[in-house]
């Protein structure tokens, strides 16, 4: 068990350094590519390095940096409500689990609920 917690601390903290890395990549790609013309940005993918080559080569971009990204994310919702269902199944509460008081009390408020109607 206590390796499983420290397995699942390492996959948390991998998943955030490579979204991290990705939007870091994502941020420095908008701000080259964004509102420039069409030459510009070939003149751009013409420069030596990992913004050039991605520039001119989309479909790399796309498949390598956008839809990692994207399946991270929807593998982040699909464990978020794994994880949310497992750990907040209500338990079924029996009247021998209430304290004497607390079965007074909803004693009287049964009384009132039915003394309403």
């Amino acid at each position: 068990m206590k390796n499983k917690k420290i397995l699942w601390i390492c996959i948390g903290a991998l998943d955030v350094a490579v979204v991290g890395f990705l939007f870091v990549i994502h941020i420095i790609m908008l701000i080259n590519v964004i509102g420039k013309e069409p030459y510009q940005i070939k003149l751009l993918s013409e420069q030596p390095g990992l913004v050039g080559y991605l520039a001119g080569h989309l479909t790399v971009y796309g498949l390598a940096f956008v839809l990692p990204l994207f399946l991270i994310l929807v593998a982040n919702i699909i464990g978020l409500v794994l994880y949310l269902r497992r750990n907040l199944k209500r338990e079924k509460i029996t009247a021998s689990d209430l304290t004497e008081e607390e079965k007074e009390a909803l004693k009287k408020e049964l009384l009132k609920d039915l003394q309403e109607k």
